[in-house]
């Protein structure tokens, strides 16, 4: 049995749930949508969901603990949010926030702008930080992950965009040592 897909979900104030068929919808701050696996079983007791499956089938164990938790992250999502802080290091590397869109200096001739995508919120507390915020998980990494590759971060002298938790080990570089 799986050990994550066996555990109940538990509804927090604000939050409420629909099951319509497949069709799961979460609504607190936000709203989010999924079509659950036909093969899954959910149910919704009072301030608890628990997900179940038919069979022991190998697709079926491997869609318990799934399906639980992108339930468990919607919940949590739309109650909490989801955030992921990016960090810039490089002279004259910086990012601008001008209505909805980001402005990047990142080294290049031009600068790179991104628009907010929708669910998402872009904040520049200063010019070296950038906090991306959102009830969608999936959406908030995808964008993260996004803006890191506008300019990763540099092996040798750690230049670039990284996550607040990244840890970089940097290169040693020549020696120049000559026999």
């Amino acid at each position: 049995m799986s050990r994550i897909g066996r555990m109940p979900i538990a509804i927090p104030a604000g939050v409420e749930v629909k099951l319509d068929g497949n069709h799961l919808t979460v609504k607190g701050k936000s709203t989010l949508e999924m079509d659950v696996h036909p093969n899954m079983i959910v149910k919704i007791d009072g301030a608890v969901i628990t997900v179940e499956r038919p069979n022991d089938d190998k697709q079926n164990r491997a869609l318990h603990g799934l399906t639980r938790s992108l339930i468990n992250n919607m919940v949590i999502g739309v109650s909490e949010g989801f955030s992921k802080t990016l960090e810039i290091n490089g002279v004259g590397y910086k990012a601008t926030k001008q209505g909805n869109k980001v402005v990047f200096n990142l080294g290049y001739s031009h600068p790179i702008e991104m628009v907010e995508p929708e669910g998402i919120t872009l904040e520049v507390p200063d010019n070296q930080k950038i906090i991306v915020k959102g009830a969608d998980k999936q959406l908030v990494g995808e964008t993260a992950a996004k803006i890191r590759s506008f300019r990763l971060p540099d092996a040798y002298k750690g230049k670039g965009i990284k996550y607040d938790t990244e840890h970089l080990r940097i290169k040693e570089g020549k020696t120049g040592a000559k026999k």
